[in-house]
């Protein structure tokens, strides 16, 4: 991975959006993208757009001054390659070509303005990149429009664009939530793509959706601050979104702090989108995702090698590289737990092989943090990592098994109930034996490459035994003994050591 100081692959991305207008860089261009700078201006460019046809002229003013700053930024940054989009205010508006043209000679590049179905294909692409074999109907609401799409791992059905923005919602009805209903219930009825979300996933993309996100992460006490690849159960999101309808009705939606000022109006239309959306398409869940039209744009010009590879697993080899003593010892980890999980017989799909190899690459990422807070730090990393194509429960599980590795297996060192309770029973088990299995190659390794691929393990009967080749065995110490029968208990065996 190339240091956060190396500029020159950097590209950004300037998206001009019907409410906010954003100016996202990132380090390079990979399949796991790292954003290096991320800033927006909500300006409310389609605020006025269903009812007068037009960009509201203080809305242009402030979108043209944030366009200048991200210019200035860019070149600052010494950005490598730049991008410009704009969405449906741009293409709606009678005034979008005029200033169009006048952000195009501010920005110093092309703007690309999206057609609806063009939009709708880059949002999917987005979550594509994004959500690890998505399956479902992507929903990315913005101030203008709604774009629907179904996924399917990488496939991209027909998309279509209906104007439920929160902003055009907003105007079309004068800001009344019964004549928004309505409105809402007629483009629905008409969009094929809600049935086939029936009891699959709704993937839900914008700013404003993620607001609800927020909130009701908050209410919820849930325990990790992470937007992307949250998820609700459609029933609870269901009442959610009623909720919110009831106190945007009493006016009492205005003191919200965790949602910007300009925000806030339009949740209740959010929340009325979402609920019509779930009455209509009845999905199993509904997941909020981070990645949308601009990931997209970007994911969309990789190589198509490059956009087959595993998401999260490339963020993984990214932070082995940056932060660990030896990338290659930690493919060597991979093998030798590869090895393990053979000689045991312990039941692995392909998933759960999935989240091994990332727990591996990521299991020496702590070793610069103070001994007594390695196990805390690398958890909170792990879990609220800026990374995509990897559930919550997932994030745990392999934050998890990382933890136990340099905290240890007592009881005095548990990780926080609250962690574990995002996995299954099952899961956590699995994370506690992945730990143990660190925790002896690390202390037999010093995480040095070249020591693991000399040991061995056999099995007789219930017995597990860790062989050492004989060039190896002064490396045998009483702890490595201790910690590998640790290990041989939790997988139901004895354990011990043999020279060979």
């Amino acid at each position: 991975m190339k240091s956060p100081g190396k500029r020159a692959s950097s590209v950004a991305v300037i998206d001009i959006g019907s409410n906010s207008v954003r100016l996202v860089v990132y380090q390079s261009m990979t399949r796991s993208l790292i954003t290096i700078f991320n800033e927006k201006a909500l300006c409310g460019l389609g605020r006025e757009v269903q009812t007068t046809g037009l960009l509201a002229p203080d809305a242009v003013k402030k979108a043209l001054t944030s366009l200048r700053r991200f210019r200035a930024l860019c070149k600052v940054m010494k950005v490598g390659r730049v991008h410009a989009i704009a969405t449906a205010a741009c293409r709606d508006a009678s005034n979008g070509p005029d200033f169009i043209a006048r952000a195009e000679r501010i920005c110093g590049v092309q703007i690309q303005i999206l057609s609806g179905s063009r939009e709708a294909r880059l949002s999917a692409l987005g979550v594509i990149s994004g959500v690890h074999k998505p399956d479902g109907v992507v929903g990315d609401l913005g101030g203008g429009s709604l774009e629907l799409t179904d996924v399917r791992g990488s496939r991209v059905g027909k998309g279509v664009t209906l104007p439920l923005g929160s902003l055009a919602l907003q105007d079309l009805s004068h800001k009344s939530l019964k004549r928004a209903e309505r409105i809402v219930k007629t483009e629905l009825s008409e969009a094929p793509q809600l049935r086939a979300a029936r009891g699959r996933s709704f993937y839900a993309v914008g700013g404003t959706w993620r607001a609800l996100a927020r909130i009701h992460i908050i209410q919820s006490g849930y325990p990790l601050r992470v937007m992307h690849g949250y998820s609700i159960p459609a029933a609870g999101a269901l009442d959610f979104a009623r909720r919110l309808r009831r106190l945007a009705a009493a006016n009492m939606l205005a003191n919200i702090e965790v949602v910007a000022d300009a925000r806030r109006p339009l949740l209740a239309y959010a929340a009325l989108v979402l609920e019509n959306i779930i009455r209509a398409a009845k999905p199993k869940m509904i997941v909020f995702s981070t990645f949308g039209v601009r990931e997209g744009l970007l994911y969309e010009k990789l190589p198509a090698s490059e956009r087959s590879r595993d998401g999260f697993i490339c963020a993984a080899r990214d932070l082995n590289e940056l932060l660990s003593r030896s990338s290659r010892h930690a493919q060597e980890l991979i093998e030798w737990t590869d090895r393990l999980v053979r000689v045991i017989k312990l039941r692995e799909n392909e998933d759960d092989r999935r989240l091994r190899h990332a727990a591996c690459l990521l299991s020496d990422i702590g070793w610069r943090v103070h001994p007594d807070y390695r196990g805390e730090q690398t958890l909170n990393l792990i879990t609220h990592g800026n990374f995509g194509a990897i559930s919550h429960p997932d994030r745990a599980f392999v934050a998890l098994s990382v933890f136990y590795r340099y905290a240890g297996l007592s009881e005095q060192n548990e990780p926080p109930m609250a962690i574990q309770e995002l996995v299954s029973p099952p899961m956590l088990e699995r994370a506690r034996v992945l730990g143990a299995a660190f925790r002896v190659a690390h202390l037999i390794s010093a995480a040095r490459p070249g020591v693991l691929p000399a040991t061995h393990f056999r099995t007789s009967g219930r017995k597990l035994m860790l062989v050492f080749e004989h060039r190896l065995v002064d490396l045998v110490a009483d702890r490595v003994g201790s910690r590998f029968k640790q290990l041989a208990r939790l997988v139901g065996r004895s354990g011990s050591i043999v020279r060979h």
